[in-house]
């Protein structure tokens, strides 16, 4: 069988599964970039939210140092050292009595000079020339902050480096009158904050949101690919019975084609093959006038006869006339093939069995028709019992169907003769057709109804046929 066809109408479906799948990877791609600029996003507010907060950090410093140390060693001491132990003592405690749980790696306030009077770290005390860029920006009244990153190549390529600091330069001022830090510059405070912890806690976060959207686009995937699969199974599927059915279609216009020209030959074959029967028929009387021992006019008038009933046979077979409906009774009808199958039935020592259920109903149906369709199978059952045997007709019905089974004791129909037994010319008969069954089947569904042939369990043959009670309209038009 061609499987072009199922294949090209395969194929938008294939265009579909591709769309999706590739709609899938997008999907995907799209969210991991959402992500990628959501953490982005995040760390830029992280750091807005940092800077903000060493800003205010850095003023309540100076608020606290202008007052408690600038001030008071003013007046005490007429100027500030903070290489003094006292004036660093004091400056030292309220530094960080201010910054108490505050998130502040290092703290160091710078001279006009740039250098360190004040440190965190000891070490750092004194140096010059420490405070950089953002030393003098801060000298000029600005705030400035930096980040610094340090990490291996992987970890700042992917923008989470193993240590993160925030550096803050911002004037260290005076405050006239107590008022806003508008005063003169009087050094410069470098506050560094630790932001690595809070850079880890966005990484993990990203981290998840790529693994939940792994999970859920796979879990999609596999859904997707099940459903791809039951689809283009049942498009496979649906493609190769449209295509068996166009074939049978396309058979059955064709048969149908011969059929209608070889029952119009049929037809004309009848009318000369009618003459021969009857000339034969007549030269049949003067020759036994002559020579009664002569049988050719038998053989002719006998051969022309068979093979009007092929033809005949042929013609119902190829032309089935429409049923003309009307009340019938199928046990009245089957009665009707036993009482012209009696003389067979009991020269050839056949048994019939009845069951006919109770109070059937009639139906709507042509008597001679059914019974032409039931003569023929009676027949047939007879022919797979030449010995003789038992034949069971059972009749049963319900609101809407009426139920025949014939039952053989036969030997059966072999599989590969029942695949074929429909077939128009098939026959495993010496002087059989083959149309017979066709004719019987073309009768039951031109009733509506439906035949089947199946073997027994037991032994034999069954044949079922179902008639509807009532035809409907749609059967009828």
């Amino acid at each position: 069988m061609d499987t072009k066809l199922p294949q090209e109408r395969i194929k938008p479906f294939r265009l579909v599964k591709y769309f999706t799948f590739t709609g899938l990877v997008v999907i995907f791609l799209v969210t991991i970039i959402l992500s990628a600029l959501n953490t982005h996003w995040v760390k830029a507010l992280q750091r807005q939210k940092s800077e903000d907060y060493a800003h205010s950090l850095i003023e309540n410093l100076n608020h606290q140092v202008f007052i408690q140390v600038i001030i008071p060693m003013g007046v005490m001491f007429g100027k500030i050292q903070l290489s003094t132990p006292e004036q660093f003592e004091r400056m030292d405690n309220v530094v960080r009595s201010t910054l108490h749980r505050f998130k502040v790696e290092s703290l160091n306030i710078y001279t006009m000079k740039n250098t360190i009077a004040y440190s965190f770290e000891p070490d750092l005390i004194g140096r010059k020339n420490y405070g950089g860029t953002g030393y003098y920006q801060a000298l000029e009244g600005k705030i400035k902050s930096r980040l610094i990153q340090r990490g291996n190549f992987f970890q700042i390529s992917l923008g989470f480096p193993k240590e993160v600091r925030l550096i803050t330069y911002a004037p260290l001022r005076f405050e006239p009158k107590l008022a806003r830090l508008t005063g003169p510059v009087l050094g410069v405070v470098e506050v560094v904050q630790d932001l690595s912890e809070d850079y880890q806690i966005i990484f993990n976060i990203q981290i998840l949101v790529v693994i939940t959207c792994t999970v859920v686009m796979g879990a999609l995937l596999v859904v997707l690919v099940f459903v791809v699969k039951r689809g283009e199974g049942i498009i496979q599927k649906r493609a190769m019975e449209r295509l068996r059915l166009k074939e049978r279609l396309s058979k059955a216009e064709r048969l149908s084609a011969l059929g209608e020209m070889a029952a119009g030959i049929s037809h004309e074959i009848r009318n000369p093959l009618g003459i021969i029967r009857s000339s034969a028929e007549l030269l049949k009387k003067k020759v036994s006038k002559f020579d009664p021992s002569n049988t050719i006019p038998d053989i002719i008038v006998e051969e022309a006869s068979r093979l009007n009933n092929i033809i005949t046979g042929f013609i119902n077979f190829a032309r089935p006339r429409s049923p003309v409906l009307n009340p019938c009774r199928i046990g009245e009808v089957i009665e009707k093939n036993i009482t012209y199958l009696s003389m067979q039935i009991e020269e050839k020592g056949y048994t019939i069995n009845k069951n006919y259920q109770n109070s059937l109903p009639e139906i709507q149906a042509d008597a001679n028709m059914l019974y032409q369709s039931f003569l023929n199978i009676f027949i047939n059952s007879m022919q797979a019992m030449p010995a003789g045997g038992t034949i069971d007709v059972a009749i049963s019905a319900d609101d809407n169907i009426v139920t025949i089974h014939f039952d053989d004791v036969g030997q059966g129909i072999d599989g590969k003769v029942l695949e074929k037994i429909w077939d128009p010319f098939f026959t495993t008969k010496e002087t059989g057709t083959g149309l017979g069954l066709g004719i019987v089947k073309n009768i039951i569904e031109s009733h509506g109804g439906s035949i089947q042939i199946v073997n027994r369990e037991q032994r034999g043959a069954r044949v079922t046929v179902e008639l509807p009670v009532e035809r409907s309209e749609l059967e009828t038009a």
